[in-house]
């Protein structure tokens, strides 16, 4: 099964033109609180100057749903992600009023592997999302919906990733990141790592 590649925390239009250059099959813009936050007229203008064919995730914290809902109105994102408490009411109400995917993200360590989520996706991640560390891969076992894995990946860690676990993605920031800004040659490498392990000649 081909594993899919999204990278996060896109904020410029260098940003942009890397992802381009190595098309992951996703990339994610964070609309929440954070260092990579950007507003919704910034991501319209990246969007703008996105290859097509890469798909655009908007990452939300807790967010009024009126406000997601403007934004897929817009015509930014194709898929949202839910990175804060949001409960099983809140997924299925959003899911009413938006006809684009949902992956909700989730602390594995909170749930031990015990999950019941409407959303069509998971991103699992450590303790600290956006932290870079590594969480117990071995708590992954006893889910069965599909899922993105996140939590300290980067052109090194990813074989060992893909040799103890099936994700249907994988969701990566600052592992392709060099002071704090996407890097060329570490998107590329991550990628070629992802991608040759399906067998696919890339860059």
């Amino acid at each position: 099964m081909a594993i899919l590649v999204k990278i996060c925390g896109i904020q410029t239009v260098e940003d942009i033109e890397i992802m381009n250059q190595t098309r992951p099959d996703f990339i994610g813009f964070v609309f929440a609180t954070s260092k990579r936050q950007i507003t919704k007229k910034q991501a319209k203008k990246l969007r703008e100057s996105l290859d097509a064919g890469i798909r655009v995730v908007g990452v939300f914290v807790n967010t009024n749903q009126a406000e997601i809902i403007d934004i897929v109105k817009y015509g930014i994102i194709d898929y949202i992600q839910l990175h804060g408490f949001e409960d099983e009411n809140y997924i299925k109400a959003l899911k009413l009023k938006v006809d684009i995917p949902i992956i909700k993200a989730i602390c594995v360590q909170d749930t031990l592997g015990n999950i019941e989520n409407t959303a069509d996706f998971l991103l699992l991640d450590g303790e600290k999302p956006g932290s870079g560390a590594v969480f117990d891969w071995s708590l992954v076992g006893l889910i069965t919906q599909r899922f993105f894995l996140a939590g300290g990946l980067n052109s090194t860690t990813i074989e060992n990733a893909l040799d103890k676990l099936e994700p249907y993605g994988v969701d990566i920031s600052s592992g392709v990141e060099e002071a704090g800004r996407k890097d060329l040659v570490k998107t590329r490498e991550f990628i070629n790592k992802v991608r040759n392990r399906r067998g696919v000649d890339f860059l």
